[in-house]
């Protein structure tokens, strides 16, 4: 049976530390969050097209649209994106920290074939239109570093590899010098037994009666300590589309569609932590983990749209939760560095300089996560020949998410998840979105400009603002039978992190926080043929 991965994942949070878990809240939100993807029309009206119809971007948001198309078409989107991140340790010293992360990414690929009846051929159902195609949902690519100093009133990255206290039976001991001895470490105390970073009490004192007098010390720390690190991810969430839409008198307008999700996310993080202080025997340790998700899952929408007035339609649609199938490989590694001059170099073999490189065996572990169900409404005005107006609403119960296990995954197990699922109803709610387009239309060409709120995830915190603000705008150019569109989307958003976990005796969460001022630059491209 293969062991659950136990690392510390970026939680981002409000004004209080974040809860991080193996397998836990944190992933569930990652792969339950999503952006308007589509092509560059979808993107320069901010996702709003819930009503609109006509729209590639139909197939993710609301199947009924795609009953609004009168021609086939096929298109490609490629994009950039670039981002930027400003990061700095809440309470401690230091300056912001700028980082960056850019990427090239299709955005949206896919293809729509319309039929449609003459005016002239009687019936009700006028027409309709089957649509194929990929969609990119989810971004994962950020940068964020800092650097900064604090006090040993916070819990230092040293204290968090300090196993609980309590009377510990030999066999606990020999286990950490068996690592150290095989070079092959289990746990994060053993890390840092292997690492020199910590020592067991009872080998160093003549008469100790081995076991019972035993601890595990850790080296000892300076006053102050120097503090930095460097977490990229990387990564995206597509999902690949069949859906179909039809129009009953041009006035109800029908859709459905299945979506097969692919997601790919990679998250490398180095903490470095140093001491200046010449009286001690320690001066700097390295972390440096790495975690790599694959997951496929599918889910499926249905949807309508209804024409009121020739000018005014309404829409809406639901969504089923996803259900993905996830594997997490996971390697762990750490090292120190030693001063000559430390008082406390007993004995006096400890290396000095740098010591040993310990890692943990590479860990791999399959699971599930259901993501919640997503309901969506609209309302879209043209304004004739001369553009539309539209506006969305989203609701997204993040508070449904749900992680499984995978018992008959290759790298699976049979725990339960309770705990963590509980984290996510404590640590989440449930929430709305809001999407505003609008598209001036100026003979061929096209002018497009959007906006769009994605509400907080995270449970109320009067200090910290987490949701996502959206502003775009977009050109085009639409001929008989091509056409050509570009967006810009430009987000902002704030997180705050723990880089790991220190409890005091009131189990009060003592780690350094983190907090972050991000923004994302993409820009989007779609060149389409129309027949």
């Amino acid at each position: 049976m293969k062991k659950r991965i136990l690392w510390l994942s970026l939680a981002l949070v409000a004004g209080q530390a974040g809860h991080a878990f193996a397998q836990g809240a944190s992933d569930a939100l990652r792969y339950s969050r999503q952006q308007f993807g589509g092509p560059a029309r979808t993107q320069g009206i901010a996702g709003a097209n819930v009503a609109l119809g006509a729209d590639f971007g139909n197939l993710t948001s609301n199947p009924a649209g795609l009953g609004l198309f009168q021609k086939s078409e096929v298109h490609f989107a490629p994009g950039v994106g670039i981002g930027q991140s400003d990061s700095r340790l809440d309470g401690g010293t230091g300056a912001a920290t700028n980082d960056s992360k850019n990427s090239f990414h299709v955005g949206s690929a896919g293809a729509v074939f319309a039929t449609r009846k003459p005016d002239s051929e009687d019936g009700n159902w006028r027409g309709g239109a089957l649509a194929l195609g990929f969609t990119r949902l989810a971004d994962f690519n950020t940068s964020t570093s800092y650097q900064g100093s604090f006090g040993l009133e916070k819990g230092s990255f040293l204290e968090r590899l300090q196993p609980q206290a309590g009377v510990r039976p030999q066999s606990y001991y020999d286990n950490l010098d068996a690592q150290a001895r095989a070079n092959r470490y289990t746990s994060d105390i053993g890390l840092a037994y292997g690492a020199y970073l910590a020592n067991i009490s009872s080998y160093r004192r003549a008469g100790a009666q081995f076991g019972k007098d035993s601890a595990v010390v850790l080296r000892r720390q300076g006053a102050t300590l120097n503090q930095g690190e460097q977490v990229t991810n990387s990564g995206s969430m597509s999902q690949f589309d069949i859906g179909y839409g039809a129009s009953y008198r041009d006035r109800l307008y029908i859709g459905g569609a299945i979506g097969f999700v692919s997601s790919n996310f990679t998250q490398t993080r180095s903490l470095t932590e140093s001491d200046n202080d010449p009286a001690t025997h320690f001066q700097s340790l390295t972390s440096s983990t790495q975690l790599r998700t694959k997951g496929s899952g599918f889910n499926a929408r249905l949807g309508v749209i209804v024409r009121a007035l020739d000018n005014l339609r309404f829409g809406a649609s639901v969504q089923t939760p996803t259900f993905l199938r996830l594997s997490d490989t996971f390697s762990e590694s750490l090292v120190g560095t030693f001063s000559a001059t430390g008082t406390d170099r007993v004995p006096s073999d400890l290396p000095v300089g740098t010591g040993p490189k310990v890692s943990r065996p590479v860990n791999d572990y399959d699971y599930t996560l259901t993501t919640p169900f997503r309901a969506n409404g609209g309302v879209a005005l043209t304004l004739g020949k001369h553009g539309f107006l539209t506006g969305d609403v989203e609701y997204v119960g993040y508070q449904q998410a749900r992680l499984h296990n995978d018992p008959n995954g290759a790298n699976g197990d049979d725990y339960s998840f309770t705990d963590e699922n509980a984290d996510v109803r404590r640590l989440y709610r449930n929430t709305v979105n809001l999407r505003f387009g609008a598209e001036g239309r100026f003979d061929v060409f096209r002018v497009r400009a959007g906006y769009a709120r994605y509400g907080d995830p995270y449970q109320a915190d009067a200090n910290n603002e987490r949701a996502q603000n959206f502003y775009t705008a977009g050109l085009g150019l639409r001929q008989g039978s091509f056409f050509l569109d570009a967006a810009g989307v430009y987000s902002t958003f704030n997180q705050s992190y723990n880089p790991y976990h220190v409890y005091d005796s009131k189990g009060v969460d003592i780690a350094p926080l983190i907090k972050t001022n991000a923004s994302r630059y993409t820009t989007t491209v779609t060149a389409g043929l129309i027949f």
